[in-house]
C-alpha cells in the first residue's frame, strides 16, 4: 500500500505532515512511503533523511498524488488536486469542513475517502490522534512568548538593589488546551496569572497550574460532549464582557483563546474594552483566523490602538514548526497504526469504529458525516 506525502504549498507554512522518524515506522509496518522532493525542508529535513529510513522520493507531484493509496498532508488540498487523486484512496489532513462544503462535495464526487483531522473524537482512545489538541498546546505556549516579546516589561517579580519590580499581570480568556498551556507558560515566566472560562469544570485545572480563576455568573453554560465550550447567548456575552472589562484594564497582557468548533469565534474583547486598557499593554488573539475574539484584530498584523498592541499573528504552531511537525506526524502515525491490518499490510476503513465514524467525511461517493451532510442539504 502506497502512502504519498506531498509538499505543503500554503504560504509561509513550515510544518510538515510526516517527519523521517515517522516515515521509518510506516515503512517497517510494510507501507511503501513516497514523499515529494523537498517535503521536509520547512522543518529542516532533507530528502536524504527520508531515504535513509526506507522512504522514496518523487519529483512529479501529479504522479505522487495519482498513485497514492493513502495521501497524508497537513493543510486542506486545492480543489483542483482532488481530481488527481486515485478513486477509492484515503486522504487525511485538516479540511475545515464546516467552511469548505464545496471541498467535501468534491471528495464525494471523486470517490475519495476523506478523513478530517479536526473531527477526531475527543475520547480517551482517540487522544493520541488528536491533532487539534497537540497543535493548540503549542499555540498556547507561543502566544505567551510573543506577548512577552512585545511587552515593554518583564514577566517575573525581581528584587534588586534599585527596588522591587512587580510581576506582570496576565489574563488568559479560555482554559482549553491552548489556554491551559498559556497559563502554565506565563506562570513559569513568573507572571501573575488569572484565567476565565465559561466552563466552571476547568477551575481546578487553572488552579493546579498556579492561576487564579475569575468567576463570572453567566447562568447555564457548560461544555459539549466532546469537551468544547458551548456557544454563549448574546445576553451571556454582554455579562461576560462587562465583568471582564475591568479585569482587562488592570492587566499587562490579555490572551484570548475562545473558539467554538465549526463556527465563527465570538468577540469577547470589544473596542471599548481595548480603549480602557493601559498604554503599553498587549493583547494576543489566538482566534484571529476564525473571526477573532478581539475587536480590531487583523490576521498576521500587530495593530496599535492608543498604545495597546493587538497581536493577530496566524498559525502560531507553525512558529515552532519542528515540534509542531513532530506532534502532527505522530498523530497521523497513531491514526494509521490504529486501523492498520498487520497481516495484509493495509489500512482498514473500519466503519463501525467510533473514531472512524467521527472523522470520516466521505466514503463510496457519499458524505457520511451527519452534520456536514445536513449543511449540504441546506445549501
Amino acid at each position: 500500500m502506497q502512502i504519498s506525502i506531498p509538499k505543503e504549498t500554503h504560504a509561509n507554512e513550515k510544518r510538515v505532515p510526516v517527519i523521517p522518524e515517522t516515515a521509518g515506522k510506516l515503512v517497517k509496518m510494510g507501507a511503501k512511503v513516497i514523499i515529494e522532493s523537498g517535503m521536509g525542508l520547512g522543518s529542516g529535513y532533507q530528502d536524504e533523511d527520508y531515504t535513509k529510513v526506507g522512504a522514496e522520493v518523487e519529483t512529479d507531484r501529479e504522479k505522487l498524488l495519482k498513485e497514492g493509496d493513502i495521501v497524508l498532508r497537513l493543510r486542506k488540498p486545492e480543489k483542483s488536486e482532488i481530481k488527481k487523486l486515485k478513486k477509492g484512496c484515503i486522504h487525511v489532513s485538516y479540511l475545515d469542513p464546516f467552511n469548505e462544503l464545496e471541498l467535501v462535495e468534491e471528495f464525494s464526487k471523486e470517490g475519495v475517502n476523506a478523513i478530517c483531522m479536526e473531527l477526531i473524537p475527543r475520547s480517551t482512545k482517540a487522544q493520541k490522534m488528536d491533532a487539534l489538541s497537540s497543535q493548540a498546546n503549542l499555540a498556547g505556549y507561543t502566544a505567551v512568548i510573543i506577548a512577552a516579546d512585545h511587552l515593554d516589561k518583564i514577566f517575573p517579580m525581581m528584587m534588586t538593589p534599585s527596588g522591587t519590580i512587580k510581576p506582570s499581570r496576565v489574563f488568559i480568556i479560555g482554559a482549553g488546551v491552548a489556554g491551559l498551556q498559556a497559563i502554565a507558560t506565563a506562570k513559569r515566566l513568573g507572571a501573575r496569572v488569572d484565567a476565565f472560562d465559561t466552563r466552571p469544570v476547568v477551575e481546578e485545572q487553572v488552579k493546579s497550574l498556579g492561576g487564579k480563576f475569575l468567576k463570572i455568573d453567566l447562568g447555564d453554560t457548560g461544555q459539549t460532549k466532546d469537551g468544547y465550550a458551548k456557544a454563549l447567548t448574546e445576553e451571556q456575552l454582554a455579562i461576560q464582557r462587562e465583568a471582564m472589562a475591568k479585569h482587562c484594564s488592570l492587566c499587562d497582557v490579555v490572551i484570548t483563546t475562545a473558539q467554538v468548533f465549526g463556527r465563527k469565534a465570538p468577540v469577547i474583547v470589544t473596542a471599548d474594552m481595548v480603549k480602557r486598557m493601559k498604554p503599553g499593554s498587549v493583547l494576543v488573539d489566538l482566534a484571529v483566523e476564525t473571526g477573532g475574539n478581539v475587536e480590531g484584530s487583523k490576521v498576521d498584523e500587530v495593530v496599535d490602538v492608543d498604545g495597546v498592541r493587538i497581536i493577530g499573528l496566524g498559525n502560531l504552531p507553525g512558529r515552532v514548526a519542528i515540534n509542531a511537525s513532530q506532534m502532527y506526524s505522530q498523530n497521523l502515525f497513531n491514526l494509521i497504526d490504529e486501523f492498520w491490518d498487520k497481516e495484509n499490510k493495509t489500512f482498514k476503513l473500519d466503519l463501525e469504529s467510533e473514531i472512524m465514524q467521527g472523522c470520516l467525511l466521505t466514503h463510496d461517493n457519499e458524505v457520511r458525516h451527519e452534520k456536514i451532510k445536513s449543511l449540504l442539504e441546506e445549501k
